[in-house]
């Protein structure tokens, strides 16, 4: 077999190239790595358009189809970017997102961290949301600690990127009743009756949601503190009031 054993190849520079989001935007095109996460894209029907594996790495029976590029180590250690290389990694076209449908929905407005961003996608897959709503400040649904930190969920649920505010009137229009998790003017979650359709917002790690936002939903919720914490992981408060408004 033939491998690729300088980072100067020009395959090698376009796969390096897709660790910048700019550069996914004019692509469309994104890099995931790790045999689960291209299983997982494969069955929910992204295009997969090819391969890339280090030579020492086994390519699973189930995906040998897809083109394979092979890798030195040292190559594969620099097109990605983990600190424990899985040896096998995926070029994956942007899959364009259908309107929103669905009778629960989240919108999360400028959370920059990856972590938070990806448990945020994995939970709102879990708890059976229909889609992710992403505003203007939130970190690319597309980075790699993004990526990882969904397992697969990703590929699962809907994502699409709009502009809240009018997202959220057009939906308010169609009957959702918007719910703003914060802390000033708000009521227990656990006092919140459930509709119909309804649509979650959560907001920045420090800033929380846009006043904008929260001036125009239609409930302002928020969740007990009992310890000494100021507060919770965006992540962690989301997850509760997901759960909340399906049970």
């Amino acid at each position: 077999m033939d491998v690729i054993t300088s980072i100067q190849n020009e395959k090698v520079k376009d796969w390096r190239k897709l660790q910048q989001r700019k550069y996914r935007q004019r692509t469309e095109a994104f890099l995931i790595e790790g045999a689960h996460l291209i299983e997982e894209a494969i069955k929910s029907n992204w295009i997969v358009t090819e391969l890339i594996v280090s030579e020492s790495t086994t390519v699973p029976t189930n995906i040998e189809q897809i083109a394979i590029n092979y890798v030195s180590e040292a190559v594969f250690q620099q097109v990605t970017q983990t600190e424990s290389p899985q040896g096998i990694a995926a070029v994956v076209k942007v899959k364009k997102q259908k309107d929103i449908v669905g009778s629960r929905l989240l919108f999360v407005d400028a959370v920059q961290d990856p972590g938070n961003l990806g448990t945020l996608i994995r939970t709102a897959d879990a708890a059976g949301f229909a889609a992710v709503v992403l505003g203007k400040g939130t970190v690319d649904m597309y980075n790699d600690k993004v990526i990882r930190a969904t397992q697969g969920s990703l590929f699962h649920i809907p994502i699409l990127q709009a502009d809240l505010k009018e997202t959220m009137r057009e939906l308010q229009g169609q009957g959702y009743v918007v719910v703003a998790s914060a802390l000033e003017k708000a009521e227990p979650y656990t006092t919140l009756q459930r509709d119909e359709k309804m649509c979650l917002i959560v907001g920045n790690e420090g800033a929380g949601i846009q006043k904008e936002l929260i001036i125009e939903a239609d409930h302002i919720v928020k969740i007990p503190i009992y310890g000494k914490a100021e507060s919770l992981n965006v992540s962690v408060a989301a997850g509760i009031l997901m759960y909340a408004l399906v049970e």
